[in-house]
């Protein structure tokens, strides 16, 4: 087969051709445009996703301490409950026979009562006592001669109360008996 090409023919051919080859420009500076676009928004979304981990991170560590010091407040609360249990139980079963409570005196003013002679030295170490101290029996002496002294008392069921534990002895008035 012979195909004959005339010049209008050519000239046809070559304006398609540099049509053709404008429109594959054309459609390669749009995908160009189109790839460079994506790959931003990659990048964008992988900046997202890595700012959210590190803040995820972070509020993992947040959350790990909290949670350690809500636990360790659970168990604080449970140890109060315990003690508050216990407190209601001895309030409730009331005083019996022959228990002591001893009162720590400051220069002879009550200061505070106290369930064991031991407990009471104890706290005079947090007032500035010291806390190897030797006590001693007051004796005769008035109690504002002392500056910490502890006192005992007995529960006496018949008094319907408290009463000293040690009484001193008796002195005659002016005298005469």
């Amino acid at each position: 087969m012979i195909r004959i090409v005339t010049q209008a023919r050519l000239a046809r051919l070559e304006d398609a051709a540099r049509t053709a080859s404008e429109q594959a420009r054309q459609t390669s500076a749009d995908a160009n445009e189109a790839f460079s676009q994506h790959v931003q928004e990659l990048w964008n979304v992988t900046d997202r996703a890595e700012r959210a981990e590190a803040t995820t991170n972070e509020v993992g560590v947040l959350l790990s301490g909290a949670l350690a010091e809500l636990s360790e407040a659970q168990q604080e609360l449970l140890r109060k409950d315990i003690e508050i249990r216990r407190l209601r139980e001895d309030l409730s079963r009331g005083p019996r026979e022959g228990e002591t409570l001893t009162v720590l005196l400051h220069y002879g003013e009550p200061h505070t009562i106290y369930a064991s002679r031991e407990d009471a030295y104890a706290d005079t170490a947090t007032h500035g006592a010291d806390p190897d101290a030797v006590w001693v029996p007051a004796g005769e002496r008035p109690p504002s001669a002392s500056m910490w002294r502890c006192e005992a008392f007995i529960y006496d069921a018949a008094g319907n109360g408290f009463r000293r534990a040690y009484m001193p002895a008796p002195k005659s008035v002016g005298e005469a008996a």
